[in-house]
């Protein structure tokens, strides 16, 4: 059977004050939740950057290592065409052979060029991850100090929070589908979560423009669903004025 329009409205009035009770929880945390996922964000950036500075040291060393090697190379090679330069038999074998010495020297010499080079390369991406790392560690340790105050904050009303969430699980399925994803994309829109409210002394209870008497009565008698006509937010009744207030300001 399907449900009437009241009924239907009583609905989203008891889902939004769930929802506005789970919003007043969520607003005790403040901007806490976007802080911590704001640094764990920046964290995995330093320590993909991190990764990357070592990653490079590791790759100009290896370098260094190679060029080295290289070098013992040329100076085996060198110890050797000077054995050869003593058994030479004419002068056309002697300059080969100084040839070769110096082709082996100037290899020497540009290796210490390029390990020279990489060894001031490090030292500049060591600057870098020194001033990196102490960045991280100050990064850790706001992160540290906001998870534990947002846990603090969170512990204080969880199972009021998953009493609500429950709550509001059971209240959201009596909600034709249609219905509860307009009833979600008004409250996204909306600064203060409303997105079901009542006319209160006249007026809209979100944005506060004047409801017409004629449109009052509309929402009353709970035949059709009505929005405000400025704000969109969804109309669920209106406020009975205290009879005190009422007799007072006809006296008046």
């Amino acid at each position: 059977m399907e449900n009437t329009i009241a009924q239907k409205l009583q609905t989203l009035l008891t889902l939004q004050e769930i929802d506005s009770k789970l919003d007043s929880i969520l607003k005790i945390r403040g901007d806490l939740p976007e802080e911590v996922r704001d640094l764990e964000d920046e964290i995995i950036g330093f320590e993909t950057r991190i990764a990357k500075f070592q990653s490079e040291i590791s790759t100009l060393n290896g370098t260094i290592d190679g060029l080295k090697n290289g070098q013992k190379d040329s100076e085996k090679l060198i110890t050797r065409y000077k054995d050869q330069q003593m058994n030479v038999r004419n002068n056309r074998e002697f300059d080969a052979i100084t040839k070769e010495i110096e082709l082996q020297e100037l290899e020497m010499q540009l290796a210490d060029k390029r390990i020279n080079e990489a060894k001031a390369r490090i030292r500049l991406i060591e600057d870098d991850l020194h001033t990196t790392q102490s960045v991280y560690n100050e990064r850790k340790e706001d992160l540290k100090s906001k998870k534990q105050e947002l846990d603090v904050i969170t512990s204080e009303n969880q199972e009021e929070e998953r009493a609500l969430k429950g709550e509001r699980d059971k209240q959201a399925e009596k909600v034709d589908e249609r219905l509860l994803k307009s009833y979600q994309k008004i409250r996204n829109n909306s600064l203060n979560g409303l997105a079901v409210v009542t006319v209160s002394r006249g007026a809209c209870g979100g944005c506060f423009s004047v409801v017409p008497p004629q449109r009052q009565a509309d929402i009353r008698e709970h035949k059709k669903l009505i929005v405000c006509e400025h704000c969109g937010r969804i109309f669920g009744g209106v406020d009975t004025p205290d009879p005190a207030v009422t007799t007072t300001t006809s006296r008046r």
